[in-house]
C-alpha cells in the first residue's frame, strides 16, 4: 500500500491549469495556461476561429465541441504546454473588445504575437508555437509577417488556403438572384477597399456598415501568399469531411510552402472530430463536448511540434 503522502501526490498528479491575463488596451486579455505534469518540451498558443469563439472552442449554444480544450489536454499529455485564449470581446476578454467599427484583422495578429511572447516567458521556453484553427490559421499567418524570434513555427488546422472573398463567394453561390449578384458586387467593392452603402438588407449581418472596415482589412489577405513568405516550420492539418474548409485549401497552403508538412485526416470534420459528410450527422459533432478529437490529431500535432522545437 502506498504511504498516504505518496497516494495524495499520485492523485494530484497531472496537467496544471492556470488562469492568466495579458496586459492590453483597453482591458486585459484572458486565457488558460495548461502545463504538463513533467517539464514542457514546448509551448503553443491556440488561436480561435471566427465569431464569438471562446478559449475552449465553443460558441454556446450553437457550438459546444470544446475542440481547443480537448486539444490542449491532449497536448499536455504529450508534454506540450498550451495557452488557449478568449479573444477580444469574447468571454473574460469581453472588456478588451473594441467598438466593432474600429476593429481590424491586424489587431488579432498583434494579440497573437503578444500571447506568444507571454507563453514563452511563463514556461521558460525560447519561443512559442502558434496553433491557428479555422480563421485562427490566417491570424497566425498574419502574425508572422515580420521577423519574430518568439514564434517557433505554425500549426494550421482547418485553415483556408485561398482569400476569404473566394471562399465567401463559394458559400454564397446558393443565394437567389438578385441577392447573389448584389452580394458578389459588395465583396468586390470591399476587396478594393471601398465601403458599400447599398448592401442588400437581407445580408445586413454580413455587410453591416460597422463591420465593413474589418472586412476591408481581412478580405484582401491571401493565406497562400502569406505562407510562401514565411520561412519557419509549418504543419497543415485538414479533415476530409470538413463542411467549411476543403482539402483544396490545405493543398493550396501546401503548394505555397513545399517544405510544410501536410496531414489529411480521413473522415474528420471542421472541429477535428470523426464525422460523416452527411450534413446533419457532421454538425452533430459540433454540439458534443464528450466526443474526443479524431485519432491522430493530437499525436500528429504534438509530434511535429516536438520534432521542430528548439532546444531549451
Amino acid at each position: 500500500m502506498l504511504p498516504i503522502a505518496l497516494l495524495a501526490a499520485s492523485l494530484l498528479a497531472g496537467p496544471v491549469s492556470t488562469e492568466i491575463a495579458l496586459p492590453a488596451q483597453p482591458a486585459p486579455l484572458h486565457g488558460t495556461l495548461l502545463t504538463p505534469e513533467t517539464p514542457a518540451s514546448a509551448v503553443a498558443v491556440i488561436l480561435p476561429g471566427s465569431g464569438p469563439t471562446d478559449r475552449d472552442g465553443n460558441q454556446v449554444p450553437a457550438i459546444r465541441a470544446s475542440t481547443y480544450r480537448l486539444l490542449a489536454e491532449g497536448l499536455a499529455d504529450q508534454g506540450v504546454a498550451t495557452v488557449r485564449i478568449d479573444k477580444r470581446g469574447i468571454g473574460k476578454s469581453a472588456a478588451a473588445g473594441f467598438d466593432e467599427s474600429k476593429l481590424r484583422f491586424d489587431d488579432y495578429a498583434a494579440d497573437a504575437r503578444a500571447w506568444a511572447a507571454e507563453a514563452a516567458r511563463l514556461t521558460g521556453r525560447p519561443c512559442a508555437w502558434l496553433i491557428g484553427h479555422s480563421e485562427g490559421a490566417l491570424v497566425a499567418l498574419q502574425a508572422v509577417r515580420g521577423d519574430d524570434d518568439e514564434i517557433c513555427g505554425l500549426v494550421l488546422l482547418s485553415g483556408a488556403g485561398r482569400p476569404a472573398g473566394v471562399v465567401l463567394r463559394e458559400q454564397l453561390t446558393a443565394l437567389p438572384e438578385p441577392m447573389k449578384t448584389q452580394a458578389f458586387a459588395a465583396l468586390t467593392e470591399l476587396e478594393a477597399g471601398r465601403a458599400v452603402a447599398d448592401a442588400p438588407p437581407a445580408l445586413a449581418a454580413l455587410f453591416r456598415p460597422s463591420v465593413q472596415p474589418y472586412l476591408i482589412s481581412w478580405l484582401p489577405l491571401d493565406p497562400a501568399a502569406l505562407l510562401a513568405a514565411y520561412d519557419g516550420p509549418v504543419f497543415i492539418g485538414q479533415g476530409t469531411t470538413d463542411l467549411q474548409i476543403g482539402v483544396v485549401d490545405a493543398q493550396a497552403l501546401a503548394a505555397a510552402d513545399p517544405e510544410a508538412t501536410l496531414k489529411l485526416w480521413d473522415g474528420v470534420n471542421h472541429v477535428l472530430k470523426v464525422a460523416p459528410s452527411n450534413r446533419a450527422a457532421n454538425l452533430a459533432a459540433y454540439a458534443d463536448p464528450d466526443q474526443p478529437l479524431a485519432a491522430g490529431v493530437v499525436s500528429d500535432v504534438a509530434g511535429f511540434i516536438q520534432a521542430h522545437s528548439p532546444a531549451q
